[in-house]
C-alpha cells in the first residue's frame, strides 16, 4: 500500500512554533505539536537534507535569543548553539575579562532567519540576525562562525535599521553554485557573493529609496523579502519599502513592476517551482500595513505576460490583514500550494496556485513566519 504524501506547514507565531499537517489535497488540516510557548519565532525550517529536522529561530523575552533544532518533525525541541554564547545548559552570562564587575550587552538582539546550506554541505547552515550580523555554520549548529565580511563591512557605518530593527532577513544560496549566496538587510538592500562570503557587492541598482534625499542610492534602501524563481534562477523577485521589482540578472539591476497595483507596498513576496515566472505578493497600505481592499487579498505577477492578476474574489474574507516578511510560503506540489499567514493569527491556504482558498479552522497567534517542509513519505 502506497504511503500517503504529508504537507508540514511549519508556523512561527509570536507565542510559539506550531507544525500544521496536512496531505497532497491540502484541505484538511491537523494541528499538531506545540512549542516554545511564550516565545516570539521570528523563522521555522525544514531542513531537506534530514527529513524530520527542523530548525527554529527563537526569541525568549526571558532568555534572549536562541536557535533549537527538532529532529522528530517538531515532537521534542533542544537548543543548540546560538553565536557567541555557549549551548544548551551551559549557557552562562559573558564574562568582561577587564573587569568583571562590569556586564557583558549581549551580542544579538533577535535571531531572523536560518537557512540550510547546500546538498553537498550536509552539516551546513547559515543564520541571520539583529544587528545586521551573518553567521555560518558547519557542524548542524554545535558552533557558529561568524561572516565578518557582512559583520564588519566597510559601510557598516552608514547603515540604518528598518522599524522591525537592523535585521539580516533574507539568506538565498544559488542551487548551481553554492558559492554564489544573495542576502537582504533592513534597511540597507540586498548583497550578492560570488566566493562563499568572501566578498559582497551591493545589488540595488534601479530601487528606490523614497525615504532618502538620493532616491537611488548605492544601499540604503530597505527590502523586505526577496524569492528566487526555481525555474529560471537568474530571476528574482523583491519587495521592498519602495515597491514590487523583479531582476533577470542575478540582481544586477532591477526593474520596478508593482507601480500599476497603485500602493505597492508589502513584506513578503514566494515563487513556487510548479509556477515557473510566476510570483506572489501581499500588497499592503504603506500606512496602516493591511490589506486595503476591504478584504484578504493576494497578487499573482507573471513574469511572461508582465501581468498582474487578483486571487482572492472581492469579500471572500472581509477584513483589513497585516502579513509580515517571512508570511508567505509555496510549497513543491503541482499545483503549487500557497500559504500565508497573517498578524492576527489566521492562516489562509490555496491548494490550488491561487485557484481557490480558504482559512485552516485554527485561531493562531500573531503569525511572523511561514515555511512549507518538503512533502515526503509518512510512516
Amino acid at each position: 500500500m502506497a504511503k500517503e504524501t504529508k504537507v508540514r506547514v511549519l508556523v512561527g507565531t509570536r507565542k510559539g512554533t506550531y507544525v500544521v499537517e496536512g496531505d497532497s489535497r491540502r484541505r484538511s488540516w491537523k494541528v499538531g505539536p506545540l512549542a516554545h510557548e511564550g516565545s516570539e519565532i521570528y523563522h521555522v525550517v525544514a531542513d531537506p537534507r534530514h527529513p524530520g529536522d527542523l530548525y527554529a529561530a527563537v526569541n525568549s523575552g526571558f532568555w534572549g535569543p536562541m536557535v533549537q533544532r527538532s529532529s522528530n518533525w517538531g515532537k521534542t525541541w533542544k537548543e543548540i548553539a546560538t553565536p557567541l554564547t555557549p549551548s544548551g545548559k551551559d549557557r552562562k552570562p559573558a564574562i568582561n575579562e577587564e573587569d568583571p564587575t562590569v556586564p557583558v550587552t549581549r551580542p544579538l538582539t533577535n535571531v531572523w532567519h536560518i537557512e540550510p546550506g547546500p546538498a553537498d554541505a550536509p552539516d551546513t547552515l547559515y543564520l541571520g540576525a539583529d544587528p545586521h550580523l551573518l553567521f555560518r555554520t558547519d557542524d548542524r549548529g554545535s558552533s557558529w562562525q561568524p561572516i565578518d565580511s557582512i559583520n564588519q563591512h566597510v559601510g557598516r557605518k552608514d547603515w540604518s535599521p528598518g522599524a522591525g530593527g537592523p535585521c539580516l532577513h533574507t539568506i538565498l544560496i544559488d542551487p548551481r553554485d553554492s558559492k554564489r549566496v544573495y542576502l537582504g538587510l533592513s534597511a540597507v538592500g540586498t548583497f550578492r557573493s560570488q566566493d562563499g562570503g568572501g566578498s559582497w557587492k551591493p545589488t540595488n541598482k534601479g530601487v528606490e529609496a523614497p525615504f532618502l534625499p538620493n532616491k537611488y542610492p548605492e544601499t540604503g534602501q530597505c527590502v523586505h523579502h526577496v524569492a528566487q524563481d526555481a525555474a529560471d534562477l537568474d530571476t528574482f523577485y523583491r519587495q521592498d519599502h519602495g515597491g514590487m521589482y523583479v531582476s533577470h540578472d542575478r540582481m544586477d539591476s532591477w526593474t520596478r513592476i508593482g507601480k500599476p497595483l497603485g500602493d505597492d507596498f508589502g513584506f513578503g513576496v514566494a515563487s513556487p517551482s510548479s509556477a515557473p515566472g510566476r510570483a506572489y505578493f501581499v500588497r499592503l497600505d504603506g500606512m496602516a500595513r493591511v490589506t486595503g481592499e476591504g478584504h484578504f487579498q493576494v497578487h499573482e505577477w507573471n513574469d511572461r505576460t508582465r501581468k498582474w492578476k487578483k486571487l482572492v474574489r472581492p469579500g471572500a474574507f472581509p477584513g483589513h490583514f497585516g502579513v509580515q516578511r517571512e508570511g508567505i510560503a509555496t510549497d513543491q506540489l503541482d499545483p503549487a500550494g500557497i500559504y500565508v499567514g497573517t498578524t492576527t493569527g489566521q492562516l489562509f491556504v490555496s491548494p490550488s496556485a491561487g485557484g481557490s482558498w480558504a482559512l485552516v479552522p485554527f485561531q493562531f497567534p500573531g503569525i511572523h513566519s511561514v515555511s512549507v517542509a518538503s512533502p515526503s513519505a509518512s510512516s
